[in-house]
Parts: C-alpha cells; sequence; structure tokens
C-alpha cells in the first residue's frame, strides 16, 4: 500500500520529464510526511481541449467519485488496488478517462514483525522522481452557490500492486511505479484497450523497482503531525 509519502520539492521541479503545459499557481508546499486528505500536485491530461492539455494541479489525496455524497468517502480511497479497477464502480470510470500520474520523492512503509512496526522510507537511489500511477475525478460541492469557484474538488487515489523483492520483504503491496517513458501512454485520455494498458503498467513496474533503495527511518513519521526533512533520515 501507500499511505504516506514525501515531496521534498516544489512538485514543479519533479515533472520536468512530463512535459507539463499548465502549471497551477497554487501548488502545495513540499511536505515530509504526506497523507491521506492532504493537498498534492498531480499530472494529468485535460481533454477538454485538443489536442489534450497536460496539468500540474493541487488535489486531495482520497478519490472523490462524481457520485458521492460528501468527501468522507475519500478518505477511505487513497488507494486503489490495480487488479480490482475494472471491477469496482468506483473507479471504473476514472481507469478508461481519467488516469493521474503523482510525482514524489520517495514514500514510507512499514514492516510489520514480531517485535512490533517499523518504518522504512523507499525512494529511487539516483534521487530522480519517483511517478506512482493514479486516478482522480472531479465533484461538485451541492452546498456551495454555483458560481463559487471552490465548488469544484480535485481527488485522486494511488494505484497498488502485489509487490516484488527487495520491496516484498517490507510489505505486500507497493505502489504501482511508472516509468517516465511510459507517462503518455498512461495519461493518453483516447486509449482504446484500457485493460491492456492497465497489464503493460504493472508489468513495466518491476523495471522501477530495481533503481529503488530503502532504510529504516524514526517511528516519529507515525504521527502526521511530524513534518521535516529529519524524517527521511536513516536510524
Amino acid at each position: 500500500m501507500c499511505g504516506r509519502f514525501v515531496v521534498a520539492n516544489v512538485a514543479s521541479e519533479l515533472v520536468g520529464v512530463l512535459r507539463v503545459d499548465v502549471e497551477s499557481d497554487d501548488l502545495p508546499a513540499p511536505s515530509y510526511n504526506i497523507a491521506p486528505t492532504s493537498q498534492v500536485a498531480i499530472v494529468l491530461d485535460s481533454a477538454k481541449t485538443d489536442p489534450p492539455t497536460r496539468r500540474l494541479e493541487p488535489a486531495r489525496w482520497g478519490l472523490v467519485p462524481s457520485w458521492a455524497k460528501d468527501v468522507k468517502v475519500g478518505a477511505r480511497a487513497f488507494n486503489a488496488r490495480s487488479e480490482e479497477l475494472e471491477d469496482k464502480p468506483m473507479f471504473r470510470q476514472a481507469l478508461i478517462k481519467r488516469r493521474a500520474i503523482v510525482p514524489a520523492t520517495g514514500y514510507y512503509e512499514w514492516q510489520t514483525t514480531d517485535e512490533g512496526k517499523t518504518p522504512y522510507f523507499i525512494h529511487p537511489a539516483d534521487g530522480s522522481p519517483l511517478l506512482f500511477a493514479g486516478l482522480y475525478e472531479w465533484w461538485k460541492d451541492p452546498a456551495k452557490a454555483e458560481d463559487d469557484p471552490s465548488r469544484w474538488l480535485l481527488s485522486f487515489t494511488i494505484l497498488t500492486r502485489a509487490a516484488i523483492d527487495p520491496l516484498g520483504s517490507i510489505h505486500d503491496r507497493m505502489p504501482l511505479f511508472l516509468d517516465a517513458d511510459f507517462a503518455d501512454a498512461w495519461l493518453d485520455t483516447e486509449v482504446d484497450n484500457v485493460g491492456d494498458l492497465l497489464d503493460a503498467a504493472v508489468d513495466a513496474a518491476d523495471q522501477v523497482v530495481t533503481g529503488l533503495t530503502d532504510h529504516v527511518v524514526s517511528s516519529a513519521v507515525g504521527n502526521v503531525r511530524n513534518d521535516s526533512p529529519d524524517l527521511i533520515e536513516p536510524v
């Protein structure tokens, strides 16, 4: 799974390889302890223009589908299992038309043993950005006026898959990583067979894992109030 992650730079500094056309003026500040319901910068292709416009936009972590009665449902939908997407109404339509990329510095995962839980920081060994496959949705708040620009909420979820070694020794799930070369295909709004695209993304993630490294970090990361560079330092 992926329940905490790090964006140690302004997100715009992490997405050079993704060729973003439009960058929001309201991107979240860097954070070393991003938790569900936080605002995070994501990359998406907007099909409102022809050709689609690649945007870097702030979004709430935790997918809120358009049919939801309120945003609370998103608190439980911060991850989505890649093998279940095509069968779950909550994610099916987003998989077809609303795929996103979530750029990060790295993420935390907890290893559970008889002695308790140990947090690890997992990140690219060469310091390059880590790209998570995601889905996004727009939700309209019925309690706000039609002309209120804050009525529309952009939210997202991070996809996961079965972990492979060495990450499998820490946790049995891992984010669905994307190689930068796969980004255009993942964001393409005109894909005919999304099932094949998803299978290809899952298969390609194995190569990304070979470039990752990990180390134990302080248990202080377990408290969302803690947010400093010290959290990613080895202990």
